[in-house]
């Protein structure tokens, strides 16, 4: 008579969750350092971007470089806290990533196609953080 062992579904749910939670680390890494670049193009160098006059949501293109700096660098600093599954990483990576969709939304009319893309990018992120249940490393 075989015997039989009995799945541990546990062990898969956690490696998911870890996966996605690096996954999101990874990317909000990626995308933090895209801004970072795209705030010091926007600081240094206006004519980089398009210049639209008769957009309801104008702004210096200065000033959208340092919200985009600094919202680079903070989600370069929380994705290390995600390589880490902590959860307050999470929460605040759900946060600025939110902030950056918004941000990047508002800046469609200024630099269309890489806009679209980092939306994209930060949703994925958002999405890979909600979809983890709970803490894979237990903090």
């Amino acid at each position: 008579m075989a015997t039989t062992a009995t799945p541990r579904h546990g062990e898969g749910r956690q490696a998911v969750a870890t996966g996605l939670t690096l996954f999101a680390g990874v990317m909000l890494f990626i995308a933090g350092i895209l801004d970072l670049f795209r705030g010091i193009m926007a600081i240094a160098e206006d004519d980089v971007y398009v210049s639209t006059p008769n957009y309801l949501f104008k702004f210096d293109l200065t000033s959208w470089g340092w919200i985009n700096l600094l919202f680079g660098a903070f989600a370069v600093i929380v994705s290390f806290g995600l390589f880490t599954a902590r959860t307050w990483a999470r929460v605040l990576g759900v946060g600025i990533a939110a902030l950056l969709l918004i941000a990047n939304f508002l800046s469609i009319p200024y630099y269309p196609v890489w806009s679209l893309t980092l939306i994209a990018m930060y949703a994925f992120i958002i999405w890979a953080l909600c979809v983890v249940r709970r803490d894979p490393m237990g903090d």
